[in-house]
């Protein structure tokens, strides 16, 4: 029998004993024509939910992880791995986006695990996602140093994290609206130098630079695999620290001016960014450089290149990465900045439920969670490992971490949207009220729950071979140990119980009406506002 535990629920936290928790009268607000939630401010616009969707997690290190990917698996085997995660990713998305639209809050799934399946699990799943954007973040410092010092050594690597960890502290402390404008704008270039990168892929394929006619070479010597299974287990994690981040969708539907309309339409942007970038990055790599290059980036390495610079330098343009470079160092603004904004926007949700320290949770008037930001980014600053174990060993290691972090976290909205539909239909709600179905439930949503599972526990599995890698295999599991140790202590301080779905609360959360101004009220606002301004010019 299932049974509801509330003692650990604040009233923040919607309650599971049937008894809805009224949100609108003291945690939403009015104010100057902004929505404000729970301190935090709804004024992202469905453009920037939608260039988000479209480029807001492609980082500076897909540049020279794609080659990490070929040196792992060869390229039909990296293009393989890549294209599960992709589907893994579409479905995952499914889901998030039926269980987003309906509850729209700045937790987004790792609250609504706390709701659908155990408050337990939504402490371990917080905290999981949580270390998860932070290892993100510690990825994209170690690649900033990795730039600019092959540009110069006069400034040490330790040197450049520390500069651009106080830039994007100050960064972080602008408003949502400040955020969204800025991933706007940068989703755009980023996109751009994508397919500037797709071009040059061609142009030296097919010898129109270097004169040399490449073809798919590559993929028949040194061949299309490489490192057998191992080096499939290592381009899963590759794969889905890439693709981890697309889900960020879900947490930004909590400072969404209109998550009802605009967060499905975010959601079908996935499909786009599977195909055009992940996809269409990794296969042109494998045409462009031989998985056994001593200058991609792997574990071993103290630096490395990307497979675009390697490529157009072996055709006859040696000052190659500059260009490549500035792609990578202002994709890197981008990365930064989200990492930053989501890790902060996480804590601040579990403050605000009771799991973890309140200051957390304190809001400033643009609606940042100051301390929350300064936490996440001070944690980023464990990229200075890379000073000790060299670019490649700290990107290897940090990867791992990311890595298991997204499998747990997508398994964990399987679970989620499992236990919600049957929520839903135990209490006498029918599939067609749904703001937005999940396209192939509950196929896809069980899909979801048992690869990643499969993948969690496979992904470390070349640490078990001959020599034994004990320090691989602590980075490769040690997420594993930190979840469930989570979820017991939790589990058992709090003595939680799994949740009643038969009497959980499905009606809190929903934010159906917020308040805000939709576009194209704004537009008609600004443009009666212009008429008004012009009409007393002339009547002068």
């Amino acid at each position: 029998m299932e049974t509801a535990n509330n003692s650990d629920y604040t009233k923040n936290e919607a309650s599971v004993t049937g008894n809805p928790v009224d949100k609108s009268s003291g945690d939403i607000q009015n104010v100057d024509g902004v929505v404000v939630d729970q301190g935090l401010h709804r004024a992202l616009k469905q453009r920037h939910l939608q260039m988000i969707a479209l480029g807001g997690v492609v980082g500076a290190s897909i540049w020279y992880g794609t080659g990490t990917a070929l040196s792992y698996s060869g390229p039909i085997g990296a293009l393989i791995s890549f294209a599960v995660i992709g589907l893994d990713v579409f479905f995952v998305m499914q889901s998030l986006g039926e269980l987003s639209t309906m509850y729209p809050t700045p937790g987004a799934f790792t609250e609504l695990a706390g709701r659908f399946i155990d408050p337990a699990v939504s402490v371990a799943l917080g905290w999981n996602y949580w270390y998860m954007w932070v290892a993100n973040l510690m990825s994209e410092y170690n690649m900033i140093s990795i730039v600019l010092t092959y540009w110069t050594d006069k400034v040490p690597s330790y040197g450049w994290i520390l500069i651009f960890w106080a830039i994007y502290q100050c960064v972080s402390f602008f408003g949502v609206i400040v955020y969204g404008e800025v991933e706007f704008w940068l989703a755009v270039w980023k996109v751009i130098c994508v397919l500037v990168g797709y071009l040059l892929a061609i142009l030296v394929n097919t010898g129109a630079i270097g004169g040399d006619y490449v073809g798919f070479r590559f993929w028949r010597d040194p061949g299309p695999f490489a490192n057998g299974i191992n080096g499939f287990g290592q381009s899963f994690v590759l794969a889905a620290v890439y693709f981890s981040g697309t889900e960020m969708i879900a947490i930004t539907a909590g400072e969404s001016r209109n998550p009802k309309r605009d967060v499905p339409k975010a959601i079908q942007q996935t499909i786009y960014r599977i195909v055009l970038i992940f996809m269409g990055m990794i296969f042109f790599a494998g045409i462009l450089v031989p998985s056994d290059d001593p200058n991609l980036l792997t574990a071993g390495s103290k630096a490395g290149k990307s497979p675009w610079s390697i490529a157009l330098q072996n055709a006859g343009w040696k000052n190659a990465p500059d260009l490549i470079n500035v792609f990578i160092l202002t994709a890197s603004f981008s990365a930064m900045n989200s990492a930053i904004y989501i890790a902060s926007r996480v804590l601040h949700s579990l403050a605000g439920m009771g799991r973890a320290p309140a200051i957390l949770g304190k809001t400033t008037s643009k609606g940042v969670p100051i301390y929350a930001a300064i936490l996440s980014n001070l944690m980023g600053l464990i990229a200075l490992i890379n000073v000790a174990t060299g670019a490649g060993t700290a990107f290897t290691y940090i990867l791992d971490i990311a890595g298991a972090a997204a499998f747990i976290a997508w398994a964990c909205i399987g679970v989620t949207h499992l236990r919600f539909r049957r929520a839903w239909k135990l209490q006498g709600h029918s599939p067609d009220e749904l703001p937005f179905r999940a396209f192939l439930f509950p196929y896809g949503a069980y899909f979801i729950t048992i690869l990643n599972i499969f993948l969690l526990l496979i992904q470390g599995y070349g640490t078990f071979l001959t020599p034994w890698q004990p320090v691989a295999f602590v980075f490769s599991y040690i997420i594993v140990v930190l979840f469930v140790g989570l979820f017991v202590i939790w589990k058992v301080l709090k003595r939680t119980k799994f949740v009643n779905l038969a009497e959980v609360d499905l009606q809190s959360d929903r934010k159906e009406a917020l308040g805000g101004m939709d576009d194209m009220e704004e537009r008609r606002g600004i443009l009666a506002k212009t008429k008004s301004f012009v009409k007393s010019k002339l009547s002068r």
